[in-house]
């Protein structure tokens, strides 16, 4: 909680209006441990670790969202942070957007946890799944290896996503590669961003997935980038090393960057290709009463994305 605040005002002092924060940045994303958990068993020791990670989550919203809407409204700039977020008996991969009064403007939980996430984050449903109108320009989050969902991308796309956030935890050059794709592809910037972390930065106890215990040894490498409407790099990868990457963002440039390739517009063939996307919150008891209405309320939200000409509200079937 407090890192956010000392990079929110590194940020603001020099004159920036979005800070994009990596993947779990609060709450911790656990690298390297397995929480005792084996194919049929699972382990005390491993109960124990789960508890404590799970102390360590916070709840969307609380007092802690409180906490972070006042470092963005210190700063009066925009705040999209990965946070482990914490309902019921069930941790959530998620990312808050703040805006520069301080409000949260919504949230988004990770659709698909990857891999031994699984055994200790819960899956997201469609209804998180908005992008928000800022006075910056259109704003939404991808998680981690959501991005390699074309599905995902393009649910994204067709709200008219202009400042498309990936917070992730994946510091491989090909996730590079895969940034410059979605930019070029849905035509909009791209802000990524990861961790870099050390053994150092762990607690004493934490396995090390490199099996390199030096202090200093690189855990998280980083690779955060910004990245243009065509593609082009704008600030970054920087890899083994913490600093604030900056880039002005043209937001004229966006008309121009879809005169040849519209991904939900001239470009798109709706007559060919469909894609629905289920709005609804996924509850696992719902009153009687209710459940008609819930399966009412799901069917008229599955809904195409690739409207006719470039809509950016999901359009109803």
């Amino acid at each position: 909680m407090a890192l956010v605040g000392e990079w929110a005002a590194r940020a603001s002092e020099a004159g920036a209006e979005l800070a994009v924060f990596p993947e779990a940045f609060v709450g911790g994303y656990p690298k390297g441990s397995t929480f005792g958990g084996f194919v049929g068993g699972r382990t005390d020791a491993g109960r124990e670790e789960f508890a404590r990670y799970f102390s360590s989550a916070i709840s969307v919203p609380g007092s802690e969202t409180d906490q972070l809407g006042a470092v963005a409204a210190r700063h009066r700039m925009h705040l999209v942070v990965g946070v482990i977020e914490r309902d019921g008996g069930t941790l959530y991969c998620t990312v808050i957007f703040l805006g520069p009064d301080g409000t949260l403007l919504g949230k988004r939980r990770k659709l698909m946890p990857t891999g031994a996430e699984r055994m200790v984050w819960g899956f997201g449903d469609g209804s998180t799944m908005s992008v928000y109108d800022t006075s910056i320009g259109r704003l939404g989050a991808v998680i981690c290896w959501e991005n390699l969902m074309p599905a995902a991308r393009m649910a994204m796309y067709a709200q008219g996503i202009e400042l498309y956030c990936a917070p992730t935890a994946d510091g491989r050059e090909s996730h590079h590669a895969t940034m410059r794709h979605i930019a070029q592809e849905g035509r909009c910037f791209v802000l990524t961003a990861n961790q870099v972390m050390r053994v150092a930065d762990f607690p004493a106890d934490h396995p090390t997935p490199s099996g390199d215990d030096r202090p200093d040894a690189v855990v998280s490498r980083g690779g955060s980038s910004i990245i243009g409407p065509l593609g082009q790099v704008l600030a970054g990868p920087v890899y083994d090393t913490e600093t604030l990457l900056f880039a002005d963002l043209r937001m004229a440039d966006l008309a121009g960057a879809k005169y040849d390739f519209d991904v939900n517009g001239h470009y798109a063939r709706p007559d060919v290709f469909r894609l629905e996307v289920n709005r609804s919150p996924q509850h696992a008891v719902i009153a009687e009463a209710a459940f008609a209405q819930n399966t009412e309320a799901a069917s008229r939200d599955a809904a195409p994305t690739i409207p006719s000409r470039g809509g950016r509200d999901l359009p109803e079937a």
